[in-house]
């Protein structure tokens, strides 16, 4: 059905309280538990938010207090940020795989007053920081499992939050709670990757997100009949919208997987219509199905090496229904049924009618990927303070290299040094609880400063070039890009993260993270032996693995009248995969330079000079919370460069 939601539910709970009534028995959200799934109706929804709203309400939640939610996506989760919001509260999600520092820091910040935690993991990060943290007075918990001799105070089972709410229902009067809010009252505050220190909390109203939400539906024509599966962080920005926002807002069903490790087949099983997913979920995918086919008898190898090369001349054009020979399309079509449809289905996309991309750039190789074998995936561009509404790409109108031109109400201006600025229905009112942040990125007339470098091309899309700050150059005056070097190199299975330094030097250099499970699979079917991750990427076989692949990047760019200078030179295997525990990347795997460049400053340094090699010692957290020390002598990589001679390329 199209999208029915009246203008007047203007609230999340009021959305919520529209669907129980018009749309009670349709399927509002489902949960995978000891692999079965279970579902909630719109009506049962909004009774066990009832209940939930009651039980806060008793716990003395009130009107303006800030409710915490950490872990994975789990509809009691969802329905405590409805219950917060119906109250008048407003709800702060945190990244269920930050260390307990981090949320100090958040809930600090926000003054969260509850906090609903998953399961036993987030109630020991809790208690470990609750002295930091007093205005928290209650810690309430999902899952029982390992809670059993837990005695603190203010620690309470959800069941026993869920009891309070029935005893007190009938004298409880939500409809009043939620008529007595409004559109412009805080929707939830989300906090930033902070790749350049401590996250910024945004504030986003109702009237901002479900603005948001409601473009996208119109814009793609969705309905209550979509399927979706939330398997991303609830902290993140494109989990609310593409999951909670536009759920209330079309009334379709949302599914929650039962763990990280089955969401393969947990799609598999739901066959979403509706896909989100950030670039490094589509690297991750592609390395699986990599390592798939290299692991498959020489017949199926070849097949798919054919129609892959078949797929990336015709597959985006026939799904874009734009002119094909009848030959080109019946071998497609052929393709389709030995390669492309089987690998939709392992990816479970079979039924996937529109897919979008966002958080970062997308290596234009592997997006072009995924439209070659059927997959709608199109590309957006926006921000935690834009509610990631600022550009997408229309159907028929799709590119590798841009994010589309701007959605409607939406404003776009690039200034003399190439920074983005946008007005957008989307755009938050602020950060909490920091007026002087919010001052640096906005300015009088009402545009907000992205940090971002772009431009238009001639058909009016934009073009993200990288961030800002990160944009520099050469002492040739070349461009220097280092996030689309390094979306190339990402393309390549064997290499996970890659870091590339080349501002105000000669030449480009980088720092490269192996992906363990794709190399791994490598060497063991080369039957190279490998003790752990230090030793396999010490190998000097692995070393010419990936100098094959930094030399197919640098072939490529030297074909790229703009880039073709930011060949990569020398590059460095790292000892240890760059992690968010160490501080290297953000919870949403962005790499954090600043922090790189000088923890690894040494490295950088051989990288610029005439050293073979490097002596390293770092320091590690493990998951237990240890530290240790990895000690290692790195070879410093060189790698071939061409000429920049547009098809004709000659060994520099």
């Amino acid at each position: 059905m199209p999208l029915t939601a009246p203008p007047e539910a203007n609230t999340f709970p009021r959305l919520l309280r529209h669907h129980a009534a018009t749309r009670p028995a349709r399927p509002a959200i489902r949960e995978k538990d000891l692999g079965i799934w279970q579902g909630w109706t719109w009506r049962e929804v909004d009774e066990e938010v009832r209940i939930i709203a009651s039980g806060l309400s008793q716990l003395g939640f009130k009107r303006g207090d800030r409710l915490a939610i950490i872990g994975e996506n789990r509809p009691r989760l969802y329905w405590s940020m409805t219950a917060a919001q119906a109250l008048g509260g407003v709800p702060v999600p945190l990244y269920q795989d930050a260390v307990a520092q981090e949320m100090a820091f958040v809930l600090q910040d926000t003054a969260a007053v509850i906090a609903i935690a998953e399961d036993q993991e987030q109630v020991d990060k809790l208690l470990e920081i609750r002295d930091q943290c007093p205005a928290l007075k209650l810690i309430a918990y999902d899952d029982a499992r390992g809670m059993r001799h837990y005695s603190q105070p203010g620690l309470v089972s959800f069941e026993a939050l869920q009891a309070k709410g029935r005893d007190a229902l009938s004298g409880f009067s939500m409809d009043n709670e939620i008529d007595a809010g409004g559109p412009e009252d805080f929707a939830a505050i989300l906090y930033t990757s902070g790749t350049t220190g401590n996250a910024k909390g945004v504030v986003l109203t109702h009237a901002a997100m479900i603005a948001t939400g409601r473009a996208y539906c119109e814009f793609e024509g969705l309905g209550d009949e979509e399927e979706l599966l939330a398997y991303l962080p609830m902290a993140w920005i494109g989990q609310n919208v593409f999951s909670f926002t536009q759920s209330l807002v079309a009334g379709f069903c949302v599914s929650c997987p039962e763990s990280a490790d089955t969401v393969m087949t947990d799609m598999r099983e739901i066959g979403p219509t509706y896909y989100f997913a950030p670039p490094r979920v589509l690297e991750g995918l592609l390395t699986s199905v990599m390592i798939r086919m290299e692991d498959a008898g020489w017949l199926k190898w070849k097949l798919f090496q054919y129609y892959m090369d078949v797929a990336r001349r015709v597959g985006a054009r026939i799904l874009e229904n734009r002119p094909v020979t009848l030959l080109e399309r019946l071998n497609y079509a052929l393709g389709d049924m030995l390669i492309y449809g089987p690998l939709r289905n392992v990816l479970g996309m079979s039924r996937v009618r529109v897919a979008y991309t966002a958080g970062e750039a997308i290596g234009p190789d592997l997006f072009v990927f995924y439209r070659a074998i059927g997959i709608n995936l199109k590309q957006l561009y926006g921000q935690t303070e834009t509610t990631i509404y600022v550009c997408v790409q229309p159907d028929g109108s799709v590119k590798p290299d841009t994010v589309g031109p701007p959605l409607p109400g939406c404003e776009i201006k690039v200034t003399d040094k190439g920074e983005i600025l946008v007005k957008t229905p989307g755009l938050f009112t602020g950060y909490y609880n920091n007026a002087e942040a919010t001052r640096e990125c906005t300015d009088g007339e009402g545009w907000f400063h992205t940090g971002d470098a772009g431009f238009f091309d001639a058909d009016g899309h934009l073009k993200i070039i990288d961030r800002a700050k990160d944009v520099g150059q050469l002492t040739d005056g070349s461009l220097f890009a280092p996030k689309y070097i390094e979306n190339k190199l990402k393309f390549f299975p064997h290499i996970k993260e890659a870091v590339a330094f080349g501002d105000g030097k000669a030449e480009v250099t980088a720092l490269i993270n192996i992906d363990m499970a794709a190399v791994g699979d490598w060497a063991e079917r080369r039957n190279l032996p490998y003790a752990g991750y230090v030793d396999l990427a010490a190998k000097p076989q692995v070393a010419d693995l990936i100098r094959d692949c930094i030399e197919k990047v640098n072939a490529d760019l030297a074909a790229d009248p703009k880039l073709h200078g930011s060949q990569v030179h020398r590059f460095v295997i790292l000892h240890k995969e760059l992690d968010a525990d160490d501080g290297e990347l953000t919870r949403t795997r962005k790499v954090r330079r600043r922090i790189i460049a000088d923890r690894y400053a040494a490295i950088v340094s051989a990288l610029y000079g005439d050293a073979k090699s490097v002596n390293i010692e770092a320091t590690v957290k493990f998951e237990d919370g240890r530290s240790g020390v990895i000690k290692a002598d790195l070879v410093v990589g060189k790698a071939r460069t061409f000429e920049p001679v547009a098809g004709l390329r000659k060994a520099a």
